[in-house]
């Protein structure tokens, strides 16, 4: 089973709140906001978009990659632990 089947309904509902968000930037245009609130709706929405890929890189490393929990080399576990704290750092 494929990790994003696995976490489907955690995932879905990700989505889910995302476009919410999405339709949160339409109507602020349509109500013609000012820059400023239509920025920080889009700066969420593009915050909730990183937290999403940063999750769904993690669960491809853990389960295609070296999952850092289960790998008996400890040098190997390590390097793709940095690599994950990375990756979710990088997309913060």
């Amino acid at each position: 089973m494929a990790h994003t089947i696995k976490h489907k309904t955690k995932l879905l509902a990700r989505i889910r709140r995302i476009k919410g968000q999405a339709e949160a930037v339409e109507r602020a245009l349509e109500a013609e906001l000012g820059c400023t609130d239509v920025l920080m709706l889009v700066a969420s929405m593009r915050g909730a978009i990183n937290g999403l890929t940063a999750e769904l890189m993690e669960d491809h490393i853990r389960h295609h990659v070296v999952n850092p929990d289960a790998e008996p080399d400890p040098e190997r576990a390590k390097g793709a632990a940095d690599l994950i704290e990375v990756v979710r750092t990088y997309l913060k």
